[in-house]
């Protein structure tokens, strides 16, 4: 006897299968779904002369020679792994020289994001944070811990907080051990942005910041200022002294 599915069902269980998958990795502002085919982005390269040759570099490659990290996009194992390699190359190379990490990101995975943020904090070098286009749910954490002083959002851009997300399904005593971790990591995560907001007026409280967290707030550059999750918010930057002398 042949047995036949309906398309819904089956999409339900492909569903299923990818909230299993992930877990807890879903702290993100973008929805969980499929992942979705992505467009080729082109990458420019440098060439610079060189001792009278050349070298040619990517641009990426090019702005790690200047202490210039860029987290783009979402926040996965990948982006991780990278980043975190070039924090450590960094501060092996010269751990009192400080570190730009320019962020445009929706957020992503809840293990990945920390990844990075344990290195920011576990390195020599201190870690200054930019705010370029969007910092959403991870983005925003990670944009939260840089440096004291030393964190910053462009005039438009876009800051977004809220409470992690997760999907899991199973038997029901194997729900309640994954629910359980997930409130254990909004408690973590929430613990982690107390350590870090510095608002103008009075101090965050954990019950504070989970009420904030409680559904998706997103802010402008002037409101993360005041809430504390930026010190400063860039309108040009500065003339170096090697410029003003210059002129």
């Amino acid at each position: 006897m042949l047995l036949a599915f309906p398309t819904s069902r089956l999409l339900s269980a492909v569903a299923f299968n990818n909230a299993a998958r992930l877990g807890l990795r879903a702290f993100s502002g973008v929805p969980n779904t499929q992942q979705q085919p992505r467009g080729w982005t082109p990458t420019p390269f440098v060439t610079e002369t060189v001792g009278g040759g050349w070298h040619t570099y990517d641009i990426f490659s090019r702005l790690l020679k200047e202490r210039i990290i860029c987290l783009n996009g979402t926040v996965d194992e990948t982006v991780s792994a990278s980043i975190v390699a070039q924090l450590l190359f960094l501060e092996a190379d010269s751990p009192s020289k400080p570190i730009s990490l320019y962020i445009n990101s929706p957020g992503g995975s809840v293990t990945a994001g920390l990844a990075i943020y344990d290195t920011m904090t576990y390195i020599a070098s201190p870690v200054t944070t930019i705010c370029v286009g969007q910092a959403a749910s991870m983005g925003s954490l990670l944009l939260c811990g840089g440096a004291k002083g030393k964190r910053y959002a462009l005039p438009h851009s876009s800051i977004m907080v809220h409470q992690p997300s997760g999907g899991y399904f199973g038997q029901a005593s194997d729900i309640a051990i994954h629910a359980k971790e997930i409130l254990r990591v909004r408690e973590q995560l929430n613990g982690i942005y107390k350590r870090h907001l510095t608002p103008k007026s009075q101090e965050w409280t954990l019950e504070g910041i989970e009420k904030m967290m409680e559904r998706d707030r997103f802010m402008g550059a002037e409101e993360a200022l005041e809430i504390g999750i930026v010190d400063e918010i860039l309108e040009k930057r500065e003339k170096g002294e090697d410029e003003k002398k210059k002129e």
